[in-house]
């Protein structure tokens, strides 16, 4: 099932620096990458709550779409209906080609911790349009897998202001907000501009404050040039290729995805890795040690790179394999219990992880591999 298509690529912005001034496009023709036609998602229906036509994000979002010829349908009520399929894969297939712009829930306006990521999550969206068949949103949210935005945008980032002043995980990167719990930002900003509103809202919040999120896509066009100070870091989720060409359907190529974490870096954006979820494959050490060399290659050369690494093994729950087994029945991921070690999280949940020697070796490798192959990246933790 195919619910992209490629539109025209991006035309690159002059650059800024962190400071937000603008730096001479010609010091680095000879670095930026060239533009490709961006993965886009199209969903084959969109539906929108009477609440979202409340707010003038909601409208924004409308107005968007329609430009595109998306054709908006205006529900009756606030619940999202129509969803369920005769089988589970037609539920599925169906939630998965649908997006509602709706009003976030009160739970969600009451920031939480979100270690060891960051200091407050706030989202902006639940839901993503990405096939990757170890997906961390199967265990962490319940029903059919639509994607929602939310409408109430304005709302939420005056909301952030305060929570200011409260860093706990990194306190000499500020106070730090992450926006991509349950969602992957490029997939849905062409059809939202909700993060890019976001980015320009940090720019301009003149505090100790980061905002931080992470993607699988690489259509980054409309956040180069932006005033953005500095205060977001952008981080690719990248997997050595036997991970990403097998698990990560409906995502932009790992070539791409550096292609243009190079190209926020350029433009001054704090940038990072997500290297996630990390697997012991046939063969792993040359696989991952051939994307560090990619990565590596990726930004070679930027001036003042800030990019640091968060990593983090593969792990499932009885619950996200029953979701993921009824979304991908032939897939190849291996979510054998007897082969892991059962771990217990903080309010006792059940979690498997690999054994504890082969989470040593991974991460001796990593921390070896990264330091000597790039320097001057930081590791932000290990899970």
């Amino acid at each position: 099932m195919d619910l992209t298509r490629p539109l025209a690529p991006d035309v690159p912005a002059a650059p800024h620096s962190a400071s937000g001034e603008r730096t001479d496009l010609h010091d680095l023709s000879g670095l930026a990458p060239p533009a490709r036609p961006a993965r886009r998602w199209t969903p084959r229906r969109v539906v929108a709550t009477p609440a979202a036509y409340d707010h003038p994000h909601g409208h924004r979002i409308m107005a968007r779409l329609e430009a595109q010829g998306i054709e908006v349908e205006r529900l009756t009520g606030n619940r999202l209906t129509g969803l369920r399929g005769a089988t589970e894969r037609e539920t599925y297939a169906r939630a998965k080609a649908t997006l509602a712009i709706v009003v976030s829930p009160p739970s969600r306006r009451r920031l939480q911790p979100i270690a060891p990521s960051a200091d407050w999550r706030f989202d902006l969206a639940e839901g993503c349009p990405a096939h990757c068949q170890y997906c961390y949103l199967a265990g962490s949210l319940t029903g059919p897998p639509v994607t929602r935005v939310y409408a109430d945008l304005d709302d939420i980032l005056a909301g952030l202001a305060p929570y200011a002043g409260t860093a706990k995980r990194r306190p000499e990167e500020g106070t730090t907000f992450e926006a991509s719990c349950y969602t992957d930002p490029l997939a849905l900003e062409h059809l939202t501009g909700s993060w890019r509103r976001a980015v320009e809202h940090f720019g301009a919040w003149d505090d100790a404050v980061q905002l931080r999120w992470t993607t699988k896509f690489a259509d980054v066009g409309t956040f180069a040039g932006l005033p953005h100070h500095g205060r977001t870091r952008v981080r690719f989720s990248v997997n050595c290729l036997p991970v990403t060409t097998r698990f990560e359907g409906g995502t932009a190529r790992l070539e791409d995805r550096l292609a243009a974490l190079r190209r926020l870096a350029l433009d001054g954006y704090p940038v990072g890795l997500t290297i996630a979820p990390i697997m012991p494959v046939p063969d792993w050490p040359e696989h991952y040690g051939h994307l560090l060399d990619e990565v590596a290659r990726a930004v070679g050369g930027v001036p003042g790179l800030d990019l640091t690494a968060e990593l983090i093994t593969h792990r499932f729950t009885p619950g996200s394999k029953d979701v993921l087994l009824g979304w991908y029945p032939a897939t190849r991921l291996e979510m054998d219990e007897g082969a892991r070690d059962r771990k217990h999280g903080k309010f006792g949940a059940v979690k498997y992880v690999y054994p504890r020697t082969t989470m040593t070796d991974l991460r001796s490798w990593f921390d070896r591999e990264i330091a000597d192959r790039l320097p001057a990246c930081r590791i932000l933790y290990w899970t």
